[in-house]
Parts: C-alpha cells; structure tokens; sequence
C-alpha cells in the first residue's frame, strides 16, 4: 500500500469511527499518525518535482494571496487593484502560473499574488496544487475569492488548506514538548485538560517521543494537540472577498449572506465587490491594510522636515528597534535614542529607547552619534 492509499485508509478510519471518551485515544492516535504520513507525501511530492513552487520572489511590505476556484475573477481583481498584467479570460484555468502585481496604498508597497485557481485534491497534489499551495504558505494574508453564485466552494478551499497545514485565524497551541533521558512521558498543564493523559501520551508515541515532557497551556482539542506538536504549521489570516455582486438579483442578495453564514463566514465581515466593474475596490483595499496590520512612521529627518511622501512601513507592536532594523545602514550601531510625537507618545518630542512601541502616523526623529 503507497503513502497516498495508507493516509486514505486512515482519513476513512477516523471518519467512520465515533468519536468519544472510550475511542479518543485511537482517534488521537490515527491522527498523529496521519500527520505523520502526510508530512512524509508532502517530503516526497516535493523531492520529485525539484522542490516545489513557483519560487515567486516576495517583495514589498506584505504579500496577500488570493485563493479561488478556476474564474471566480481572480485575475481580473489583480490587474484592478495593481501593475499586473494577468491574463483574463472567461473560461477556465487561464492563469497558469503565479502573477504578482505590486498594490500602492497608504505609502506601503503590497504585493498581491494571482495564483492558478485550485481545485479539490490540491493538497494531493493534483492540477499543480501542490506548488500552489507551497505559494500561499509564503503569503502574509490569504484572501479567498469566491463567485457570488458559488458560495459553496469558500469549504471545499479552507479543506485544502487545512490539509496542506495552513491554519486560518487562529493562534498557534502553545504546546512545547521536551526530550529526556528516562522515564517515559510526563505531561506539565497550566490548566484542568479535556484531554486524558493516555490520550496525549499516545499522540507523542506515534510522533517518536519515548521519553519526554509535554508542558501545555490552555486546553487545546485532540487537532490542536496534534498541531501543537508538529513543527510545519503555518498561521494566517484570512479574508472572503465575494465577487460578481453586480450580476446579482437584489432579491438573491439574503440568500447569498445566509449562504455565506452556512459556510461559517459572517456576511458583516466579508467585502462585496464587481472586480470588473471596479465596484467595491475602496472598501476592499482598506480591509486589507486592517487585516495585515500595517502602520506608517514618518520620518524627521534633520534638514529637511519630516517626509510624509515615503513612509517607513511597519507592523502593528513592532518597535523603534524594528524601525532601526528595517531602515539598515549605520542607524543600528549609532543610535542613541529617539523622539516620537503621534498616537504612541505620551506628549510631542517624547524621548524614547529602542523598546517604545510605534503606532500608525507617528512621527519620529532618530538621534544618533556621529
């Protein structure tokens, strides 16, 4: 039985098997083995074709990935939105490889990727979807766009997704696991678990650990466990953009939110938009700034004032010492310290170090030795 037949097998056990007190720590035990053996496809998909990917070159202050099926407008959205040249057409599959186009807003450069549209079976590898989704995994955004009329299809994506280890709007388990000489497997929570010990210990036994210490905080389920313990998990964001809203009858337009509600998308949070009438795009490029968390820092510079035309762009919590990190040359080594007036200053010109964190459109001087 190949790799791809034994993680079937298993996908179909865990299916069929209720899920319990008495059956949990199987259930937990054919996930972690699961994992296990994609973990080991992926290796081998990935060797086979040279490494995967369409090794797009990241560029700018942030990368957002648009997700979708074959013509849900993709193409058409990027080509609206940025300097691309993607091709547009109204049948499937037309773009077959990644388009980046660079998005000009609020002084940060955002690279936006048009990427082939997936199908289902990607994350197995078929129509390429392999290396598309070795792409997305890169991206600092996900934005799923989807077809006003196909709603449906925002599941069959976040399927993919999740099968390719990419998990959306969520924090990361905090889960930390130990080596050890002897002994077995002790488990340290910082709270009551749902999870029994047997249950986390066989999880460990299936990754190999035979003698370790799993400290835990908070009380993850049986798939943030096994999450938890695996080291290519990739966290994102995500966004649903729904597209074509101009072809729709107004009367379709409850049906399209209760649809977006059966999927676990509420209609309030998502962006409706005609990529090809240009309707809409305002609203969008704005959430995507929220969503990536961005903010500008202009700068003082002595001389000649402070420049509001080319900002130094950041990302919300980050630092001076960031700022100092990201604007390279000799600031680093010769700073001493900085004044900031704007949202994260307790007055105009206040003294700050390399800690104080930066908030959007502060203005900041750099003081440094010669």
């Amino acid at each position: 039985m190949g790799l791809e037949e034994e993680i079937e097998a298993l996908e179909t056990e865990i299916a069929e098997t209720p899920y319990n007190k008495s059956t949990e720590a199987h259930i937990g035990r054919l996930k972690a083995k699961l994992a296990e053996k994609r973990e080991k496809l992926e290796a081998q998909q990935d060797s086979g074709s040279g490494g995967g990917g369409y090794g797009v070159e990241q560029s700018g202050d942030a990368t957002v990935a648009l997700v979708g099926f074959p013509s849900v407008g993709k193409s058409t959205l990027i080509n609206a939105l940025t300097n691309a040249d993607s091709e547009v057409g109204s049948y499937d599959f037309t773009t077959l490889d990644v388009n980046p186009g660079m998005l000009d807003y609020r002084g940060a450069n955002i690279q936006l990727l048009d990427v082939p549209g997936l199908i289902e079976g990607a994350a197995g590898g078929r129509g390429g979807g392999r290396e598309v989704l070795s792409v997305i995994r890169t991206a600092d955004l996900i934005v799923f766009l989807l077809s006003a009329f196909e709603i449906e299809q925002y599941e069959r994506l976040d399927e993919e997704l999740y099968h390719n280890d990419i998990r959306l709007d969520t924090e990361p388990p905090s889960i930390t696991v130990r080596k050890k000489g002897k002994d077995g497997i002790d488990v340290n929570a910082s709270a009551e678990l749902s999870l029994d010990e047997e249950t986390i210990k066989g999880v460990l036994r299936e990754h190999g650990f035979v003698n370790a210490i799993i400290t835990i905080r908070g009380d993850p389920d049986l798939d943030e466990l096994v999450d938890g313990i695996m080291d290519n998990r990739v966290y994102l964001p995500s966004l649903t953009v729904v597209n074509k809203v101009d072809l729709i009858d107004p009367s379709y337009a409850d049906t399209m939110r209760a649809n977006l509600r059966d999927v676990g998308v509420d209609p309030d949070e998502a962006v409706f938009i005609s990529a090809e009438k240009e309707k809409g795009l305002d609203a969008l490029v704005d959430r995507l700034w929220e969503e990536l968390k961005l903010i500008r820092v202009y700068m003082d510079k002595p001389g000649r004032g402070v420049d509001y035309e080319d900002p130094v762009i950041l990302r919300a919590g980050e630092t001076v010492d960031d700022l100092l990190s990201k604007l390279g040359g000799t600031f680093d080594d010769r700073f001493r310290f900085a004044r900031v007036t704007g949202p994260s200053a307790k007055h105009d010109e206040q003294q700050v170090g390399r800690d104080h964190t930066l908030a959007d459109e502060d203005v900041l001087r750099i003081v440094a030795s010669r």
